[in-house]
């Protein structure tokens, strides 16, 4: 119990570590939103350094959204830790629902449900995590505790129907624990997640993040992509937060484009860092 008590205090510290002395502010980043008709923004933080680059750090700091697919990454860590699962092979059947995205109509491993971001696998493990258990995670971890204690409607849908939300900045403390494995979490439940979430490795770099796309109660269409690149052993940790401005969005393309477009302005992927 006293260890428990420890590591909800510790957990519950707020994620962001943002002061005037170590931000810079990178308004060149604008023209990467306005191309696609997005507005939102985006936040790098140089680890070896403790430095941040923000754009529209105002918003990357106080704007609350729901987290859609990024929660995976927490549901995975409170699924594994609880022995809901047991890694990532563990496999869930397919309910026998046809759905729109025809690779989620077949039995699933974890690993492919998470890079797939396979809705109805993840609202089936937080059904077996119960309600009660992913409660009392999401108090210990301090997730999205912005503006209130989040506090769970429906155990399914939550991270989807806007009941709770998280900030840019708070997505960005989250996965830098995680890299380092500073969450109240086993080692082991930690490493297999950051295993799910690296999605490019090559000479250069490797790239590890979890997508996210979603819609706002005036139903915005809203993406998030949050994670980390690492070139010679020093990683960067990065949050890009998007939302429509009422034009057609394909979120999915976009996301990953701008991620790419703004790392690239950076001199990432390129061998020279």
């Amino acid at each position: 119990m006293k260890l428990f008590a420890y590591l909800l205090v510790a957990a519950s510290i707020c994620f962001s570590a943002c002061t005037s002395n170590n931000v810079t502010n990178d308004d060149s980043l604008k023209k990467y939103f306005d191309e696609n008709n997005v507005t939102g923004s985006f936040g790098l933080f140089d680890n070896g350094q403790g430095h941040f680059t923000i754009y529209n750090r105002k918003a990357f700091r106080d704007s609350a959204y729901l987290p859609a697919s990024t929660f995976k990454i927490v549901n995975s860590l409170i699924g594994i830790e609880t022995g809901r699962v047991k890694d990532d092979s563990t496999v869930i059947k397919w309910d026998g629902v046809t759905r729109s995205n025809p690779q989620w109509n077949q039995d699933l491993s974890m690993y492919n449900a998470f890079r797939l971001s396979c809705v109805p696998w993840f609202q089936e493990l937080a059904r077996r995590i119960g309600k009660d258990t992913m409660q009392r995670w999401i108090d210990t971890l301090g997730y999205g505790r912005r503006y209130s204690k989040p506090s769970i409607n429906k155990i399914d849908t939550f991270w989807l129907d806007n009941s709770v939300k998280i900030t840019a900045d708070e997505q960005l403390g989250l996965v830098k624990k995680l890299y380092f494995d500073q969450l109240p979490f086993q080692k082991r439940t930690q490493r297999i997640v950051r295993s799910m979430m690296l999605m490019e490795s090559n000479a250069n770099y490797e790239l590890s993040y979890k997508t996210g796309w979603g819609y706002t109660e005036d139903s915005r269409s809203i993406g998030w992509i949050v994670g980390w690149i690492e070139e010679n052993k020093h990683p960067y940790f990065f949050v890009l937060q998007i939302a429509s401005t009422g034009k057609p969005l394909d979120v999915s393309a976009v996301r990953i484009k701008m991620l790419k477009d703004i790392l690239a302005q950076y001199g990432f992927m390129q061998g020279k860092k």
